[in-house]
């Protein structure tokens, strides 16, 4: 199994704690940093705007995905121009889709001729990366964000979705594939074994990192361990069985 810092596919942090960004900020391992409208409303974030500058001042020069929250196309492409002149390495991450259904690919299309850099988000088939595959300009650099862990919550393998995701990009070198929501280390493996450019993290799957590759004759024993500490805590008792009466 390769370490983490021998992977090709690149690791990128999804939240919006401020405190959680800055210690990640200093991790080598982290290449770019991500969040959307229902992270930042968990974490309390109340300034839009506030809160993104400060994230894309921590977190530069490495890239920062931020989200137009809108949902009619023209006030999208508004909110996209106004997002990417906040600095050089916003991405600006574009919904496949309004709540109606409708495709954003002609706003998409529009931004990355413009050389805006978007991140294309909530994709979840092969068709649907196809449509913005078509709509990205191929001088512009772009990502395209597949939410693999939300398609295995379904009961459906991504990885075939996500193997032909990335032979669908190949048409665009400056467009990579994100794995989003993944739901565990083992989606890491899976990301680097299609050949994935990106996954996405929450601070929780972070915190598992360092039993990357752990022994599991050791892990196992620490388990043990663990659920006897936890029964003594708890001060758990079986009563002594009766004495049998003799006859």
């Amino acid at each position: 199994m390769n370490r983490p810092n021998d992977l090709r596919v690149r690791l990128f942090a999804d939240g919006a704690d401020l405190g959680g960004i800055r210690k990640l900020a200093d991790n080598p391992l982290i290449a770019g940093f991500t969040t959307n409208p229902t992270l930042m409303r968990k974490a309390g974030v109340t300034d839009y705007e506030g809160f993104s500058r400060e994230v894309l001042s921590i977190a530069a020069p490495r890239s920062v995905s931020l989200e137009v929250f809108a949902d009619e196309l023209a006030e999208i492409e508004r909110q996209a121009e106004q997002i990417a002149g906040w600095g050089d390495n916003v991405y600006v991450k574009i919904p496949v889709t309004t709540t109606s259904g409708e495709s954003t690919g002609s706003v998409v299309s529009r931004l990355s001729a413009r050389g805006i850099k978007v991140n294309v988000t909530a994709l979840m088939t092969t068709t649907q990366v196809a449509q913005v595959c078509a709509a990205l300009d191929p001088k512009t650099p772009a990502f395209v964000s597949v939410f693999a862990g939300r398609i295995a919550d379904t009961g459906r393998d991504p990885l075939p979705i996500m193997r032909e995701s990335v032979e669908i990009l190949k048409t665009r070198p400056r467009a990579e594939l994100i794995w989003a929501s993944p739901r565990e280390l083992l989606n890491i493996v899976h990301a680097e074994q299609v050949g994935c450019h990106i996954i996405t993290a929450t601070n929780d799957l972070l915190a598992k990192l360092p039993i990357w590759g752990k022994d599991l004759d050791v892990f196992s024993l620490e388990t043990v361990k663990m659920f006897r500490s936890d029964a003594l805590a708890a001060g758990y008792r079986l009563a002594a069985p009766a004495a049998t009466p003799k006859p």
